[in-house]
């Protein structure tokens, strides 16, 4: 009897916002299956038990240009000279109705959120345009296509960055880059402990899903990772709903 052998082929990965509870997630699984790995992390202690399984920590800023650019430069060296993709989990949650919440703000939030994710989009698209191209994937949410109550900030910053992900698919369909989004509903997270705190809240907010269930952490990495490593070549400019429901059915 002859034994075939597979070999997955070991690519370069960068993670944008490392330290967040679904990037450690998402940085497990692809360590796991023998991927380089790069984080750009400002919690250091949060991604140390990465770094001991061989992950590169660039100490940095989302917003920060060098440290996005070192990053960048960290996994294409990493990985031969090419970048196959990046992961972003910049995020921030304000819930405040718009009397309530000041100009200066609001657009913090924007900046967290949407700029971040447009100088990863930079920075990266110019290494993959050399490099032969790659996969980026943002973080979304249910609320930018859902009115939501006291969500106007988070909408608007989501729903920008899926408009830039549908406009950035078309500019690099052709250069083999391809740009697609996950947009989650409510996850245990730390950024989500305001809202599922209480008792009460948590019930409001299963209420309102389909599905009556809580994302998990690794059920968002493990769509992320998807989008990554396995989605069709010919995936580009879409956005995945991970809501239980809540974009398209009524519970």
């Amino acid at each position: 009897m002859r034994f075939v052998r597979f070999f997955t082929m070991a690519h370069s990965y960068l993670i944008v916002g490392g330290s967040s509870d679904i990037a450690l997630e998402l940085g497990k699984n692809l360590l796991a299956n023998g991927h380089k790995l790069t984080l750009l992390a400002r919690d250091v202690q949060r991604t140390q038990h990465l770094v001991e399984q061989g992950a590169t920590l660039i100490e940095g800023d989302a917003l920060d240009k060098e440290a996005v650019q070192q990053a960048v430069d960290a996994a294409k060296e990493s990985g031969d000279g090419a970048l196959s993709g990046v992961a972003h989990l910049v995020g921030s949650l304000v819930l405040r109705p718009p009397h309530a919440l000041s100009l200066d703000a609001f657009n913090e939030v924007l900046h967290t959120n949407l700029s971040s994710a447009f100088l990863t989009l930079s920075v990266a698209s110019k290494t993959m345009l050399r490099s032969g191209g790659g996969r980026l994937v943002f973080t979304s949410s249910v609320a930018a296509s859902q009115g939501l109550l006291n969500h106007e900030a988070m909408a608007a910053a989501k729903g920008g960055i899926e408009a830039m992900v549908r406009s950035a698919a078309a500019t690099y369909g052709q250069r083999h880059i391809r740009v697609n989004a996950v947009a989650p509903g409510l996850t245990e997270t730390r950024m989500a402990e305001p809202i599922l705190r209480s008792e009460a809240s948590r019930e409001a907010a299963i209420s309102m899903i389909p599905r009556k269930l809580i994302n998990q952490p690794a059920e968002i990495a493990s769509s992320m990772q998807w989008l990554l490593c396995d989605a069709p070549d010919n995936m580009t400019g879409q956005v995945l709903h991970l809501d239980g429901g809540m974009a398209n059915a009524r519970g």
